[in-house]
Formats: structure tokens, sequence, C-alpha cells
């Protein structure tokens, strides 16, 4: 029997530690690239694939439901970016940011300063 929630999970956990930057900080401290965890559609895959043929012991279903998690990981990942654009949009207009530093700088921002 195949449990979607269970793949669903898989699918979304994949795309999002991508998408916030755990794989990065995994990859920083292990000083090593995992070319195959830091791709979302390839992280995908592999993750469904395992859990699926662990489960259910069907290769062939188990590869299309892998390719078919592979290729909505894509758009999950559009999805997230999407939401992570609006997001910003709504923090700036909530937290607007103000320009004072031109005010408070006195030589006009060089770098040779009014210095004797």
């Amino acid at each position: 029997m195949i449990h979607w929630g269970d793949i669903a999970a898989i699918v979304f956990a994949c795309v999002t530690a991508i998408h916030l930057g755990l794989v990065k900080a995994i990859e920083d401290v292990a000083h090593r690239e995992l070319r195959i965890v830091n791709c979302p559609k390839c992280f995908t895959f592999w993750s469904v694939l395992t859990y699926t043929i662990i489960t259910t012991r069907n290769a062939i279903t188990s590869l299309a439901i892998s390719f078919l998690c592979s290729y909505l990981a894509l758009w999950l990942e559009l999805f997230e970016g999407f939401i992570d654009t609006l997001y910003k949009n709504v923090y700036e207009k909530i937290y607007p940011t103000s320009d004072d530093t031109a005010s408070a700088d006195t030589d006009g921002g060089s770098s040779a300063g009014a210095l004797s």
C-alpha cells in the first residue's frame, strides 16, 4: 500500500530543506559538496525512491512515483520562491527602511573624510 501522506511529507521536507539553506549549512560544516542532496529534484527522487521501494517492494511503481515527485518538487520550489517574494514585499510595507545614513554622513560618503 502506498502512503501518499508520507510521500508528500518527504517531498516537502526535501525541497524546503534546500530552500531554507539547511543543506548548504550541512555542506559548509562537512566541507564537502553533496551533489545529490543539494538539488531538489535529485534529493526528492532518491528519497522517495528509497522510501517507496522499502514500503511497497515494487520497483516499477516506485520508479514512476519518484519521477512524478521529482517533477512536482520543481513546482514546489517555485511556489516557495514566490512565497518568499510576497513575504519580502509585505515585510517592507510593515517595516519600511529609512535611509538616514546619508544625512548623518558629513563627508558625503567618500572614504577620505575630513580628517586632518
